[in-house]
């Protein structure tokens, strides 16, 4: 899960472990604070397929 010392940023490589898109991997763009105060991201498959997921679902892969 990504954690304080695991900032997420735009263009890091990411993999989905919990949640609809579990499994899923791809780019991080677009990442945004709800209003209650979630991260929320935009991840793009290599295939060119977006989805939106929670930060908190995702690890950034080396």
């Amino acid at each position: 899960m990504a954690t304080s010392t695991q900032i997420l940023k735009d263009g890091d490589q990411c993999k989905v472990i919990a949640g609809t898109h579990a499994g899923k991997s791809g780019t991080v763009r677009d990442i945004n604070t709800s209003k209650t105060g979630h991260i929320t991201i935009t991840v793009v498959q290599k295939n060119g397929e977006r989805f939106k997921t929670l930060g908190k679902n995702v690890v950034i892969e080396k």
